[in-house]
């Protein structure tokens, strides 16, 4: 047992973790009914029309992914250890050489401004206050120099790409001309997925607006005066912007799907090309196995980020923390993310505890934009924030780096 007295003066001074909480300004009223994450999803399935609801909410065939991707969380538990002052406990983590207040940040989500007003440049700018990252999505449908812009140069590029060289670099130099430093190839999205739940909706790309998707939209008058009509008397008709380096079509055009090229031919020699066109950071989303991880940092990867695309590509793919430790034994200096799940602090301590270094926070946070624009994904971040460091302190932990398996059990599973 430690008799050492604590150094003079300590006693007094206020906790850094504590004293932030109690300094943080109190909550608005009509924002007062989310307590968590999920409280933005399910505010946001009921605000936004059925077709988009489904989009944002739904999986891939069966679901069976995108449950397996939050009940793995139950297998694992705590062993917390006590006696352990944590006063002091920072959720600050760094990440490709800049630090940041928390270890999460936004994943790229295409279609966001169909979902929530201007979309993607709420995230952007609301992720830059709150210091924590955002990842643009190819399929956003605001212009990504734009995002750069209200993201203060802490936005990233997430890219859709076809096996094309002379689509490729085009794109690369104007991701670059941009100023982000930061670009992420999205890999496990060879074709589309079969989403059967969009059709039972009614989504599509393009977006065909039938009496049925009309008495959907006009049956949703939130939605439909705060977001669409608000964004066509403002900005026009939504484009997809970013998936090459000119404008793309409108999100009713029916060229989207030649647009959208042949994902099917993307391989290693694409991933070479890249790494020697960037000369940025540069990341691959969608790994899954340790082999695959290998051969990234073989490749000259900086980074990788263990998903299966929030269970919406392969449904019966592995849920991403059943194969995290598996992954980060591999990476050896490549910086491992994750994402698919995630929806309380406690998701994140046990995906850290398992060896990423960040997580990536997605529908809860685009749900928070639909129903509560800026002030809704500030909340949403500050929620979570504050698990983290509550839950560190449970847990009896000050730093981020203390994390391991040792603070883990395995319940149940193999």
């Amino acid at each position: 047992m430690n008799a050492d007295p604590k150094p003079e003066g300590r006693a007094p001074e206020a906790p850094r973790m504590m004293s932030a909480m109690r300094q943080a300004p109190a909550v608005a009223p009509h924002l007062r009914r989310y307590l968590a994450l999920r409280d933005f999803e399910e505010h946001a399935m009921r605000f936004l029309p059925r077709m988009l609801a489904g989009f944002v909410g739904g999986g891939v065939e069966t679901d069976w992914s995108l449950r397996d991707n939050r009940e793995v969380f139950g297998d694992y538990a705590f062993v917390p250890k006590m006696l352990n002052d944590v006063s002091h406990r920072t959720t600050k983590r760094t990440l490709f050489g800049r630090e940041y207040s928390a270890p999460f940040g936004i994943p790229p989500m295409g279609a966001s401004a169909l979902i929530a007003y201007r979309g993607d440049l709420v995230l952007a700018q609301e992720a830059a206050k709150a210091h924590v990252p955002r990842l643009m999505s190819a399929s956003s449908l605001i212009r990504l120099e734009e995002v750069q812009k209200a993201g203060q140069g802490n936005a990233w590029y997430q890219a859709y790409l076809p096996g094309e060289p002379a689509r490729i670099e085009p794109l690369v130099d104007r991701v670059a001309a941009a100023g982000f430093d930061t670009f992420v190839l999205t890999v496990d999205v060879q074709v589309s997925a079969n989403r059967e739940n969009n059709i039972r909706t009614g989504y599509s790309i393009p977006l065909k607006i039938g009496p049925k998707i009309a008495w959907d939209i006009g049956t949703h008058p939130g939605w439909l005066f705060k977001t669409w009509l608000k964004t066509l008397r403002r900005h026009g008709m939504p484009h997809f912007e970013n998936m090459d380096a000119m404008r793309g079509p409108p999100v009713v055009s029916k060229d989207l799907v030649r647009a959208f090229g042949a994902r099917d031919q993307l391989s290693w020699e694409h991933l070479a090309l890249i790494r020697r066109r960037w000369k940025g950071n540069l990341g691959v989303k969608g790994i899954l196995s340790p082999e695959d991880a290998a051969k990234c940092r073989e490749y000259g990867v900086d980074g990788i980020m263990v998903s299966n695309h929030g269970g919406r590509q392969l449904d019966g793919a592995v849920a991403p923390l059943r194969v995290l430790p598996e992954i980060a034994a591999v990476a050896g200096d490549m910086t491992v993310m994750f994402d698919s799940g995630i929806r309380r602090g406690t998701d994140v301590l046990k995906a850290l505890a398992l060896g990423a270094q960040f997580v990536f926070v997605g529908r809860p946070m685009l749900c928070a934009a639909a129903v509560a624009g800026e002030e809704g994904v500030a909340l949403a971040i500050k929620l979570l924030t504050e698990e983290v460091g509550r839950d560190m302190a449970l847990l009896g932990i000050e730093s981020l780096d203390q994390l391991g398996p040792q603070y883990l059990r395995r319940v149940r599973g193999g």
